[in-house]
Parts: structure tokens; sequence; C-alpha cells
């Protein structure tokens, strides 16, 4: 009798593990404007998201003055569209929070709102740019992020959301800026099968990646008129080679298969919020190592 309590006991363990291991994870990132978070982690939202695990994308204002030719609350509309649609295409849930573009400032509401948002979606990860970049709305939105990261497990802070009961692990999204000092990929992430999707995904910020960005760089006149050669010209233009950092992140999780790999996605670990051991960091990215 006792024998088989105990075996029942035993059983009853591993099925826990085995549903504490099916849990999907919630992961959540920030981005200034809706299409940061889209550039910054899509590929890797993809791969989230066709594994089972929930992502959330939050934009932290509502673009409403990125455009040389439309701009308030009628740009606003149409980039809070655009998200909806990105969002469907990239698999994920996405929200658009209603400040101003340009206008993004760290103040307490804006922290709370941010520790609201972790929150709700009971986040393992939380992915966001680093506070350097030369726009204030990319900067302020890392500060944010830096802000919130001791803050979401307090709870007399945004009292009336519940506070987590763990620290995430919070990650900062590639840039290229060099000072104070360089982003360093602790992760990278091989997007290369789903670099296509993240491609139709973002063609739907057409606001963005057919009017206004290429208005800023001067190449407007060299947007295609057809949907598939749109796609064609963002894949082009969307396609960095790797460089040494991300290539050696990648020889680190994928060994002999980073050679192949052509796309990727590096984040470096905050040093804010929970510090993850690799065999964490291998649960939080169960895409590490695969194909």
């Amino acid at each position: 009798m006792i024998k088989h309590l105990f075996l029942g006991f035993l059983l009853l363990l591993v099925n826990v593990n085995i549903v504490a291991q099916d849990k999907p994870l919630n992961i959540v990132v920030f981005g200034a404007h809706p299409d940061d978070c889209d550039i910054d982690a899509g590929g890797t939202a993809i791969l989230f998201a066709q594994m089972g695990h929930k992502v959330k994308f939050v934009s932290l204002t509502n673009g409403d003055a990125g455009h040389y030719a439309k701009g308030g609350g009628v740009l606003a509309k149409i980039r809070m569209a655009e998200a909806q649609e990105a969002g469907k295409r990239f698999g994920v849930t996405y929200t658009v929070l209603d400040n101003h573009d340009g206008e993004l400032l760290p103040t307490l509401e804006n922290r709370l709102k941010v520790i609201r948002e972790i929150r709700k979606w009971n986040a393992d990860l939380v992915i966001a740019p680093r506070p350097n970049d030369y726009h204030p709305d990319h900067r302020y939105t890392g500060i944010l992020i830096q802000d919130a990261a001791y803050m979401v497990i307090v709870p007399n802070v945004a009292a009336d959301t519940p506070p987590l009961k763990k620290n995430p692990v919070f990650v900062y999204s590639h840039d290229n800026f060099k000072r104070p000092n360089p982003f360093q990929p602790d992760i990278a992430i091989n997007i290369d099968s789903v670099f296509d999707q993240k491609i139709y995904a973002l063609a739907a910020h057409e606001s963005q990646f057919f009017e206004w960005l290429p208005w800023t760089n001067g190449s407007l006149s060299e947007v295609p008129s057809d949907d598939k050669e749109r796609l064609q010209w963002l894949s082009k233009w969307r396609a960095s080679p790797l460089d040494e950092a991300t290539q050696k992140s990648l020889d680190k999780w994928y060994g002999d298969k980073a050679k192949t790999i052509k796309r990727a996605e590096g984040f470096q670990i905050c040093e804010y919020g929970k510090q993850p051991s690799d065999e964490e960091i291998k649960k939080l990215f169960p895409m590490l190592g695969k194909d």
C-alpha cells in the first residue's frame, strides 16, 4: 500500500514537472513607436508564437508625428490600424499607448503604465531598447523600462495592479551605437526560417516603410508600387549582414550550425531584473540551438 502511494506520488511529481515545462512563456516587447518592436524582435517573436508562447508588443507612443504629409489624430489612427494588422501577421498581441510621438518623457505616470503592462502580461521576459539612441523617444523608452525593472515586484507601486511574484529577465534589443559602450549580444537568435514572414509583417506598417522612412533618407522615389516588389525591396533594405559580435554569440548557442546562419536578432542581458544562467537562457529562448 505504502509502495503504491509512493509510486503515485512520484508519478504526480513527474506530471507536475511536465506541465511546468510545457507552460507557455509570457514575453513583452517594448518600443517607442508602432513598428519598433517589429524591427527589433519580430523574427524572435514569430518563433516564440510558433512554439505556443504568448508575445505582446507595446508601443509607448501612438506615432502621430512620424510622417511628411500626415499627422495628429489622422496619422495615429493609421498607425494603430497598421500595428493591429502587423500583430496578426506576427502572431502577437499589439498595444499602442496614447502618448504623443516625439514627446515621450520618463515621467512617473509613464513608468506606472510600463509597470502595469509588464504585470498584466505576467512577463517572464521583457525586451526593450537600450537608452543609447539618436531619438529621444527611443532613449526614454529604455530608461522607462529600466526604471520599472525592480518596481514590478513592489506591491505598493502601481498598487491597483497585482505585483509579479518574481522579477522577469530584462534584455536589450540590438543597436549599433558605440558610446558610452557598444551593444553586446549575449544571446543571438537564428531567424532565417521566419525572415520572410518578418518582412511581410513589417510591410503592414505601410506609412512607415513605404512612405515616412524612405522620405527621411531620400529614397521615396525608389519605393515600388507593386506589392510583391515592395516586399523584395523591403527585404533587401532590412537584410543587414551579421556583425562579428553577433556571429560569435551564434557560435556559442548554435555550434557548427552557426556557420550557415544569415539572419539573426541579438539581445543583451540587462543588469537589472533577474540574472539568468545559460541553462535559464535556454529555457527562456527555447528556440536556441534549433534550425
